[in-house]
């Protein structure tokens, strides 16, 4: 009786570890099966004038479905400043990025103090703050005795565990400056909060410094631009805009100059691993991207000595500032 008892315990338990290698080997299978470096981002925007509560059920209702980065609006609460850190919503926001494991960008008029900012947090997957940017350039109406917002003082590129994201907020967008910044600290996406649509200004951006942009507006309307500055995603709804997409970080653009014979030798060698995405004939520029898992187009590329295009234009610039500096 004890012997076949016992038997039994071991038959449930090697049944048990079956099942743990199976779950293993199929989560192994999957990763495995991941081309490029996809990010999933959800995009929900809505005009102000929504309470935390639908906000927060909205938000954990999109959140439940899996993503990787989930972003609000520009000041969604309004005008209504309080202190983030205790509250109401931040710590709300907070267990919903923890709870589902995903990055959230919850912009919010908060308090430090005596100070008053127009701050986008973003919180980790485990519910943390993991960057928080202040509104580099306020509106003028942010400028009001009453409500006097404080301007940020620098451009901000947090690292994710799938990239660097920088962060931009409204009328930022009339600024090149601060584009530029975000692509001298390597962002590969941005993130732009706000309270209206923004459209061929973002384009420019992405255009010129070859990062994503993923905007959530108070317009009810989202716009994704490439690392070519081509519109991936434009959807808007007259109240509540819900857009979802999937971003390749692995994908990298390059110019022509210097880098056609590399890039012909990429792609005889590698037999498809990584492949022509896109060639910008009058721009004299391509794109590559990976074609098999576990390959990195990026870093294969930098080993075939390309060198991508935002990184051309900087050192170029950089040599002919410093040569120009020599003459003076």
């Amino acid at each position: 009786m004890k012997h076949d008892r016992m038997k039994c315990i071991l038959f449930v338990l090697a049944m048990s570890f079956n099942a743990v290698g199976a779950m293993a080997v199929e989560k192994d299978a999957v990763e495995q099966d991941v081309i490029g470096r996809p990010v999933r981002v959800v995009s929900i925007s809505f005009p102000n004038g929504r309470s935390i509560d639908e906000v927060v059920a909205l938000t954990e209702k999109e959140a439940a479905k899996g993503c990787d980065l989930l972003v609000l609006p520009e000041t969604w609460r309004g005008n209504l400043a309080e202190d983030t850190t205790e509250g109401p919503a931040l710590p709300l926001f907070a267990e919903i990025a923890r709870k589902y494991k995903t990055y959230l960008v919850c912009p919010l008029d908060r308090m430090d103090g005596e100070i008053r900012l127009n701050t986008a947090y973003v919180l980790d997957r485990q519910g943390q703050i993991a960057a928080e940017y202040n509104k580099y350039y306020p509106f003028w109406s942010e400028f009001d005795p009453e409500k006097k917002v404080t301007p940020g003082d620098r451009a901000v590129v947090f690292y994710a565990d799938f990239g660097k994201v920088g962060l931009a907020i409204c009328f930022d967008a009339n600024f090149p400056n601060l584009w530029q910044a975000m692509a001298d600290q390597g962002a590969e996406i941005v993130v732009f909060p706000s309270a209206y649509s923004a459209g061929t200004q973002l384009q420019a951006h992405a255009l010129n410094n070859h990062y994503y942009i993923v905007s959530s507006t108070q317009q009810s309307d989202c716009v994704v631009y490439d690392i070519s500055g081509e519109e991936l995603l434009y959807e808007k709804s007259s109240d509540l805009n819900i857009s979802r997409i999937t971003l390749d970080l692995d994908r990298g653009i390059y110019h022509i100059d210097f880098n056609t014979k590399g890039r012909d030798k990429l792609l005889k060698e590698l037999n498809d691993k990584v492949v022509l995405d896109r060639y910008l004939k009058r721009e004299a520029w391509f794109v590559l991207k990976a074609n098999a898992p576990n390959v990195s187009a990026r870093e294969l590329a930098r080993k075939y000595g390309l060198e991508e295009l935002r990184h051309y234009k900087k050192r170029s610039r950089d040599s002919i500032d410093k040569m120009r500096g020599k003459s003076r």
